[in-house]
């Protein structure tokens, strides 16, 4: 079954255009069971019901509302949460490459899988290996769902993985556990200790095999589903219907432009070499030089 792209658009990083779907690296193993009433097999539905009334709600009258003070909100509309979501744009613009082994790895949150185009192939071997040689991930905002996210870009075989990245306020910060001091002399291990855990670890160290782990607990389930439904112990549910797949997302016209490669780097080098800009110009040339990026692109195609 072939992998369904969830979003279609391109990768940028200078004036190269690589042409992308988008497809989620995650497989879901877990077993859905859902309520059912068993007086009479009927699924069970939840209703959004007024906690005042006790009357189900219509879903147009329906608002969201942030709790800025005890029971007291701030309500918004649909028309003003959209006024405040990214922009809709297809096109993961890289905006830095950094060592990959330097991301935290607790900052990793979600996987996707980045597929070319048919005319973006060449390109996307390219920068596929390139990040590999280079042990760099590309640091790039994208759009998802209408929602923006910090990602990053690097190589796991031959696909280039997208990891949508937590922020860093989106960490507990480690101070307002109670943990044992490094330094402190009533915590730190003897030398004996240490050298006998070491040997441990060093005995028990085996080269990382992931395959050899699995969910035992949802594989003892679906086994013990699938002898009942060979013993013809199945219920006929009524009411509900399955959730419908979400609609695909319609490509968007995107142009190769990875002989602008050159182009890019003759650029970088020109503005490294120059005087380091005053900071209140700085904004106004990198608007600039984002128009002349985007003349650049209107004029090849």
């Amino acid at each position: 079954m072939a992998t369904r792209s969830i979003w279609k658009g391109a990768i940028a990083f200078g004036l190269v255009n690589i042409p992308v779907g988008l497809a989620s690296a995650e497989q879901e193993s877990e077993i859905k069971l859902n309520l059912v009433d068993k007086t009479n097999h009927a699924r069970i539905r939840y209703e959004k019901v007024n906690a005042e009334t006790g009357k189900p709600v219509a879903w147009e009258n329906l608002v969201r509302g942030y709790e800025h003070d005890e029971g007291e909100f701030i309500l918004l509309d649909e028309k003003e949460l959209e006024a405040v979501q990214p922009k809709l744009t297809k096109t993961i613009e890289i905006e830095r490459f950094v060592d990959l082994a330097d991301i935290e790895p607790m900052l990793f949150e979600k996987p996707y899988y980045l597929e070319p185009e048919k005319r973006g192939k060449k390109a996307y071997a390219l920068l596929r290996e390139t990040l590999r040689e280079t042990g760099k991930a590309g640091i790039a905002r994208v759009v998802i769902r209408s929602r923006g996210y910090l990602a990053a870009m690097f190589v796991r075989g031959e696909v280039i993985v997208l990891e949508v990245l937590r922020y860093p306020e989106e960490l507990k910060a480690v101070s307002k556990l109670d943990l044992p001091g490094s330094k402190d002399a009533d915590f730190k291990p003897g030398k004996k200790e240490l050298d006998l855990a070491k040997n441990l670890v060093s005995s028990m160290t085996e080269e990382w095999d992931p395959s050899e782990h699995h969910d035992e607990y949802q594989q003892a389930l679906l086994d013990y589903i699938e002898k009942k439904a060979a013993s013809g112990k199945t219920a006929a549910v009524k009411g509900g219907d399955r959730d419908k797949d979400e609609g695909k997302v319609a490509a968007t016209k995107v142009i190769d432009l990875a002989a602008y490669l050159e182009q890019s780097l003759k650029g970088k080098s020109t503005k490294t070499a120059k005087k380091k800009p005053d900071a209140k110009k700085a904004p106004a040339k990198k608007a600039a030089a984002k128009k002349a990026a985007k003349k650049a692109r209107k004029k090849s195609a």
